[in-house]
């Protein structure tokens, strides 16, 4: 049985003879432990030896502070046991907190908000030093930089597999990185969101280039391009902390023409769609398949023509004849708004946003093209009715992210024909042309670039939890608390943190309704 001690200070949770689970209950509760048993547990298998023991006590105060400050302390210090024992000296790894307090609140931070971001330092855990230093940490990393370090890293590399895994390994350490000055509210929303996509893109550039030439070492050199357009936030500039990729695959030559081939030292001939069907193929699985290294990104390739039904890779004459004649549907119409060559041949891509110009921004009655959006829209609604998720969902809930979307691309769709200076794919700038095309208030552009930053910021940080493609709020108010903990609201004045995000949410989502509702409701 324990002896009951007067514990005053958090280092008589290492030093003090014994305790009583009472005593280590009321010593750690007040940093907002749930399970104080299992947090003493993870204290002392920290402290293995006398040395490490004594410095850890000497921190434990400041240690738990930052622990208290993170959006779960039980998380938080679980996996700082765990980063300690996989970074192989406790003691150094206390020595460096000690010297470096913006170290020790990224490392508490990440651990108690994100198990995704925790596992890849426990994995890693040398990032931890890369992550915090002033040239990452500090500044935003263009694409210049990811390139440059991308083929620095692919340099020495030969195999296809082995330069996927670099890339699948580069992807989560810029994961990382994102996602720490994210938390720490070192970037915007914004910066975060593009951030994403320039690391997506660049990815999706080498990826290309991998398939590309090992089907040319196989095949020869085709005669036609080849190219990668992405749809939806990527095409935007503005790709979420867990996204699919929307891709359209595009080629330059019809099933007629043929590509050089080289099989057994003799030229011999492949049609051009054969070989431009495994090059999307090798792309595709490249991209999606899960190796011990991870994944890139999942891709959805439904928004090509025809859908499910249309051939992955299409040319350009057949893409011409699509939208040009009957087949093209009114909801493409609003995709395509939102296209960007990213890889391959992206004077191809351009052809075809210059050739698909005509059918995004094709003479149109106001009155249809909003009774069509407000269709899309209402589908959706039944589908979140059915689910519960009417105030839930982030995304495609009442007042969500898809009403600021579809309320954008409806008024560029009818306008965007006689008024070109509206045409733009990435969401908040679009709002800005909106604006000064006299489309849109001052008041309403100002509720709807506040509400997608915030909706778009709720997204992250359901998202960079798991690294899941969530949009829902949880319905658990813990957790609930933890997302706005996590968005950097703080309990304060007898306010919860979890009522103040609560409040924002709802003004912020019945702002956009009423935008939405209003402004869709008439013919501008």
């Amino acid at each position: 049985m324990r002896i009951l001690m007067a514990a005053t200070h958090p280092k008589d949770l290492l030093l003090a003879p014994r305790l009583t689970d009472v005593e280590v209950t009321a010593m750690l509760t007040p940093y907002g432990f749930q399970d104080c048993r299992r947090a003493d547990a993870n204290l002392q298998a920290m402290a293995e030896d006398p040395v490490t023991r004594r410095h850890l006590a000497g921190l434990l105060d400041v240690l738990l502070g930052h622990f208290a400050d993170s959006a779960d302390p039980d998380q938080a210090l679980d996996y700082f046991e765990r980063f300690a024992k996989a970074g192989g000296s406790t003691n150094a790894l206390l020595s460096h907190l000690e010297a470096s307090p913006v170290t020790m609140h990224l490392l508490t931070t990440v651990f108690g908000s994100s198990p995704f971001l925790s596992q890849i330092l426990i994995r890693n855990p040398e990032y931890l030093y890369w992550a915090s230093s002033p040239e990452i940490l500090e500044r935003v990393r263009d694409r210049r930089d990811l390139e440059t370090e991308s083929s620095r890293m692919l340099r020495p590399a030969r195999s296809p597999e082995r330069r996927l895994d670099i890339l699948r390994r580069l992807k989560r350490r810029e994961l990382l990185a994102i996602g720490v000055r994210d938390l720490l509210r070192k970037a915007t929303v914004e910066e975060t969101a593009a951030a994403l996509s320039v690391l997506a893109a660049v990815l999706i550039e080498h990826v290309h280039a991998v398939c590309r030439d090992s089907l040319r070492r196989q095949h020869g050199e085709p005669r036609s391009g080849f190219a990668v357009l992405a749809m939806g936030k990527l095409g935007g500039g503005e790709l979420n902390f867990s996204s699919d990729v929307d891709l359209i695959y595009l080629c330059g030559a019809d099933s007629g023409v043929t590509a050089g081939t080289r099989t057994g030292g003799r030229a011999s001939r492949i049609p051009a769609e054969q070989y431009f069907m495994r090059l999307a193929q090798q792309l595709t699985a490249a991209l999606s398949d899960v190796t011990h290294e991870g994944y890139l990104f999942r891709v959805d390739l439904r928004l090509r023509p025809e859908g499910h039904a249309g051939r992955i890779v299409e040319s350009f004459q057949q893409c011409r004849r699509y939208y040009r004649g009957t087949r093209g549907q009114g909801w493409e119409r609003l995709a395509l708004i939102k296209t960007a060559p990213v890889a391959g041949d992206k004077a191809l891509g351009r052809r075809f946003l210059a050739m698909v110009q005509p059918f995004i921004y094709q003479q149109s009655s106001p009155t249809e093209v909003f009774a069509d959006v407000r269709r899309i829209k209402g589908m959706i609604d039944d589908k979140m009715a059915q689910r519960g998720q009417t105030a839930r969902n982030v995304k495609l809930g009442t007042g969500g992210i898809r009403e600021i979307e579809f309320l954008i691309q409806a008024l560029q769709a009818v306008f965007g024909r006689k008024r070109p200076a509206i045409r733009e794919r990435n969401t908040v700038k679009a709002l800005g042309k909106l604006l000064r095309a006299r489309l849109l208030s001052s008041e309403e552009h100002r509720r709807l670039v506040d509400a997608y930053w915030f909706l778009r910021d709720v997204e992250h940080k359901l998202q960079m939890v798991e690294e899941q493609q969530t949009h829902t709020l949880p319905a658990d108010p813990q957790e609930i608390r933890r997302c706005a903990l996590r968005m950097g609201y703080r309990d304060s004045d007898g306010a919860e943190a979890r009522e103040l995000f609560l409040g924002d949410y709802a003004r912020h989502t019945a702002l956009v309704h009423e935008v939405f509702t209003r402004v869709l409701a008439g013919t501008q």
